[in-house]
């Protein structure tokens, strides 16, 4: 797939009733059941050191997709993982992904990052060989995820 010249990257530093607009229409295409994220929780994720929140955007300014790095340091060194990789729809198909992922590679490492990690579902064909063109490989290990709903032992305090 080419990618779209047009196309550039650009961390998130205010959270403006566009980013919070745009987040409202791209979390949907992401997932059907988490909610898009509040003007606070945007604001939250912009003043962390280790969240990166990135916004890919047309020539016009229109923001085409999104994604966040967090980079953060570990015992044995600094890390890297990419999470909530996004492209609105009507914006697949132009480079979108690789533009957005290319400019999160450049950042973890300029950030003195060892490795970065990111997850991809299986179904997600186009994502996965993207990711293995941008120099991925696929870990042999397991992904654990925990939730609190789903264990009778954790209980609030």
């Amino acid at each position: 797939m080419p990618v779209d010249a047009s196309v550039t990257v650009h961390e998130v530093t205010e959270v403006t009733p566009e980013i919070v607009a745009a987040f409202a229409r791209l979390v949907p295409q992401l997932s059907s059941t988490a909610p898009a994220p509040t003007e606070a929780e945007l604001a939250e994720m912009v003043a962390s050191d280790a969240d990166h929140l990135l916004v890919a955007r047309d020539a016009d300014g229109t923001i085409l997709g999104s994604m966040t790095l967090i980079v953060f340091r570990i015992p044995t060194g600094v890390r890297a993982w990419i999470e909530d990789v996004v492209v609105d729809e009507a914006a697949r198909g132009r480079g979108v992904g690789e533009v957005l992922n290319r400019a999160a590679i450049d950042l973890a490492y300029g950030r003195g990052a060892k490795t970065i990690d990111l997850t991809s579902r299986p179904s997600r064909v186009a994502a996965n060989r993207l990711y293995q063109k941008l120099g991925f490989e696929e870990r042999n290990t397991n992904v654990y995820r925990h939730n609190p709903d789903a264990d009778p032992i954790v209980t609030e305090s």
